[in-house]
């Protein structure tokens, strides 16, 4: 409720055209999400409504307040790069149209809620792709990411529309009861799994993500890397376990497929960039093999591994994308090889960066260690040590990639570093509360323990 307040209150913003300084608009927006932050830990109650289409607990409103916490930095993070931008508040307000979604899609418990918040999400992120309308980069950034998420809804949509008609209703408590290993819903089920693989950009379904994270403004891209995954995530576990648990043993099979390619295609493909975008993109794929990993041990554990493990990425990419933004906005520079001797005249930003990397990577002490360390953990559950094994080699290959950009920026040297690169308040707000995130978040076990006993519940 208060998220759609604040869209309708920038829609009025909007037309009536009374603000024209864009600093103003920016402080007002930003408070307005720190206030939308705050709310989003206070008076949450267990609970549904619309039959039981809607449904909210512990969980769900911890999985929320992740959402709101990155999208308040992503946007703490675009104050330089929006501060010069005639279309301010069309950039909030689709935002906000997909944090909504996304809010609904966390909380369906039925087919027709989850798939308006999927549409409800994902049409205006293509829009968002398309925001810089000066650059044919980003129009084809849009272009590929609404004909890409339509076709994969739609694939998504026929099984929904086959599990309907073979159960007779769209509610997950309902229909988990009477889903049989009959074939018409085993293809069901898969068609609906190819289409959370598309929208987490699994492989073989990620085709679509490098293209469309180079193309799109560095805020876009961070918020597509960081907070469309872990909703789609978030959702993805309550459909398997909830929904699908009498398909498990072919689910798992499926997984098992799913998580050798997507982390070993992501490390390999990784290598090869020089665009920092495309390298992200990349090793985010990689990543969410790793998510997919702590899922497929079907256990409280493998849940709370994935969601801690959101929160350590979300902290750790948007430090990074913050950095890459910073940089973009205001020296134009998006490759690897730009960042060559970025120390010299950038120290401050050059160790945020090598942090951020550093705890991707799964580096100790930083909480990417702690956060890969629970997912392994979780995934050998199943005795597939095999799986276990693969993941843990391509730790070594994402260790080479990301200390390939770290080397770049101390060792390599450069005639014409990038110059001193100044943000604003607003964006060291942001870096700092991503370093305090990386640094702090893997010895808080009481953090981890209190997702555990949410997931329990």
């Amino acid at each position: 409720m208060i998220l759609t307040a604040i869209i309708f209150l920038l829609l009025i913003l909007k037309v009536w055209d009374g603000i024209k300084n864009n600093e103003t608009l920016l402080i007002f927006a930003n408070i307005l999400l720190f206030a939308n932050l705050v709310c989003g830990f206070i008076g949450n109650t267990d609970g549904a409504i619309f039959s039981g289409m809607y449904h909210t607990n512990g969980l769900i409103a911890l999985e929320k307040n992740i959402l709101n916490l990155g999208t308040f930095i992503i946007c703490l993070m675009a104050y330089d790069w929006l501060q010069n931008n005639k279309h301010l508040l069309e950039f909030f307000i689709l935002l906000l149209c997909t944090l909504l979604g996304m809010q609904f899609m966390i909380s369906s418990n039925n087919f027709l809620m989850f798939f308006l918040g999927l549409e409800l999400s994902s049409i205006p992120l293509a829009a968002l792709a398309n925001y810089d309308l000066d650059r044919l980069k980003s129009s084809e950034s849009g272009v590929k990411m609404i004909l890409s998420s339509a076709f994969a809804s739609a694939i998504m949509l026929f099984g929904i529309s086959m599990l309907y008609g073979t159960t007779g209703t769209l509610n997950f408590d309902e229909m988990a009861p009477v889903l049989k290993t009959g074939n018409l819903q085993l293809l069901s089920f898969i068609f609906v799994f190819a289409g959370f693989a598309f929208k987490l950009s699994a492989v073989p379904f990620h085709l679509w993500t490098a293209d469309v994270y180079e193309g799109a403004p560095a805020p876009v891209t961070a918020y597509l890397s960081v907070i469309s995954k872990a909703s789609i995530v978030f959702i993805f576990v309550t459909v398997l376990f909830k929904l699908f648990a009498v398909y498990s043993g072919m689910w798992y099979n499926m997984l098992y497929l799913t998580i050798l390619l997507t982390i070993t295609i992501g490390n390999l493909f990784a290598i090869r960039q020089d665009n920092i975008k495309r390298f992200l993109a990349f090793s985010s794929i990689s990543q969410v093999g790793y998510i997919l990993l702590g899922i497929s041990s079907g256990t409280s554990m493998g849940t709370s591994s994935a969601i801690f493990f959101l929160i350590v990425y979300t902290f750790s990419n948007l430090g990074a994308f913050g950095v890459i933004s910073l940089v973009s906005a205001r020296a134009n520079k998006d490759c690897i090889s730009d960042y060559k001797g970025f120390y010299k005249n950038n120290p401050y930003l050059s160790w945020i960066i090598a942090i951020c990397l550093f705890s991707l990577a799964g580096i100790p002490p930083t909480a990417g260690f702690f956060g890969k360390m629970f997912l392994v953990t979780a995934g050998a559950a199943k005795g597939n040590y095999i799986l276990v094994t693969v993941a843990v080699m391509n730790m070594v290959v994402s260790l080479f990639y990301y200390l390939r950009v770290v080397k770049a920026i101390f060792i390599d040297k450069n005639d014409k570093p990038i110059q001193n690169v100044i943000g604003s308040i607003s964006v060291k707000i942001a870096l700092a509360i991503c370093m305090i995130g990386v640094v702090t978040t893997g010895f808080a076990g009481g953090l981890f323990d209190y997702i555990l006993a949410a997931v329990g519940k």
